[in-house]
């Protein structure tokens, strides 16, 4: 026999009941996880929000999910900063400048000269010294107090001062510097310093992270973020042809003040040294790969020079295209042979170069047997050369391809210091 409607009613309204209860925790829960916490009782805005069950004769159970108690989680360049920052320094120094001004009009004046004699001209000094000061950065990269900063920072400074972020301040010594890299190593006496990590300039990537870190025009323990923007970008591509440097270029904001601080990776390990060397870049600052300054730190603290490789010679990347350009303009002064190669723009006179036998108009095509194609290239075969070991030269001279033999000098030498 089928039940009757009125006896299912009772349970039917039972399950309804149920239901709307159920549904009135869950949507008031959700409503208190929305507000703002001092709308919330206190164990709620404490995120004590536990889970609780509904049961209806012993037979029908619903649970309510857990409300996760918020949390504050450290993005990567709080973490990276917090790794480097303590050893994050600001260098400030002094040096004595003497200036010499113009002649005092009245000292050769024989009307004077006759009542004051040479006394008068004595009394108008033509020389005055003043106290110039700068300040950059620099980081600790020992813990015996070797920091790690850029060459210009602590150029001809009588005095250097290092400030730790700590409030710590040392007197700092230049154990040696490199103007053709623009690096230094300054050395500090002092006990428990923070270190910075040293990463891997060679597995930086074009997009890469790069975290600057240093005190930008005077505003101390300053970070900027940006990017990685290209790798190997030439000193002379950069506009300062008398330094021997590839940079890793960033959009990351370096000022100056920053130069000698750190640029960083994601993992807050230094990947380079930033220097800032073009007053009208905007955008754009470049930092010294890492690398090079492992190579040459050990020899800076100790006070040895670093041998620079030279040849003397002034040049530009050739392509047949651009040959043919010169020699269609009749204000060039020369014909150049229409191939790919170097063009010497001019070669300095007493240099390796004019001793091996180059001359203005030549065209390099290849060194030790291996073709270059860029001058870029012709660099940095030179710098990785050895001091008057030959290197074998083909050049091209109007229709005839010839070999010379060119050895390096010192570029100190040659620059006369």
């Amino acid at each position: 026999m089928a039940p009757s409607k009125r006896s299912r009613s009772p349970f039917k309204k039972l399950r309804s009941h149920v239901v709307a209860v159920v549904l009135g925790v869950v949507l008031t829960l959700i409503g208190m996880y929305q507000l703002p916490p001092r709308f919330l009782p206190q164990s709620l805005a404490t995120g004590e929000i536990r889970t609780q069950a509904i049961q209806v004769d012993d037979t029908v159970s619903e649970q309510v999910a857990q409300v996760p108690t918020p949390t504050t989680t450290q993005n990567f360049v709080a973490s990276a900063v917090d790794r480097v920052g303590p050893a994050v320094v600001r260098i400030d120094t002094e040096r004595v400048v003497t200036r010499e001004f113009g002649q005092n009009p009245f000292s050769n004046d024989p009307f004077f000269r006759q009542f004051f004699g040479d006394q008068f001209s004595q009394q108008f000094p033509q020389q005055r010294e003043f106290r110039q000061r700068g300040q950059g950065s620099g980081f600790i990269v020992d813990g015996t107090g070797i920091v790690l900063t850029n060459a210009h920072v602590v150029s001809g400074a009588d005095t250097v001062t290092v400030n730790l972020r700590d409030g710590r301040t040392f007197q700092g010594e230049v154990k040696g510097a490199d103007e053709t890299l623009d690096l230094a190593v300054v050395k500090i006496e002092g006990d428990d310093l923070p270190v910075a990590p040293l990463g891997n300039s060679e597995r930086v990537k074009v997009g890469d992270w790069a975290i600057a870190v240093g005190n930008p025009l005077g505003l101390d323990n300053t970070v900027t973020l940006g990017i990685v923007s290209t790798l190997n970008r030439s000193s002379s591509q950069v506009g300062i042809p008398d330094k021997r440097i590839d940079f890793i270029q960033t959009d990351a904001a370096i000022n100056p003040g920053n130069s000698g601080g750190p640029l960083l990776n994601e993992r807050g390990e230094v990947i380079g040294i930033n220097t800032a060397i073009r007053a009208d870049a905007e955008g754009i600052g470049f930092a010294i790969p890492i690398d090079a300054a492992k190579e040459i730190q050990g020899r800076l603290s100790r006070g040895e020079a670093i041998p620079h490789p030279f040849i003397g010679i002034r040049m530009a990347t050739l392509t047949p295209d651009i040959a043919k350009e010169i020699n269609s303009d009749p204000n060039s002064g020369f014909q150049v042979p229409e191939v790919d190669g170097i063009l010497v723009i001019g070669v300095a006179p007493g240099s390796p170069a004019a001793t091996g036998g180059i001359r203005r108009g030549d065209v390099v095509t290849k060194i030790d047997g291996d073709d270059v194609t860029s001058a870029e290239e012709v660099q940095r075969i030179v710098e990785r050369s050895e001091i008057n070991e030959p290197l074998e030269f083909t050049i091209v001279r109007g229709d005839n391809t010839q070999q010379l033999s060119i050895r390096p000098g010192e570029l100190q030498e040659v620059m006369g210091g």
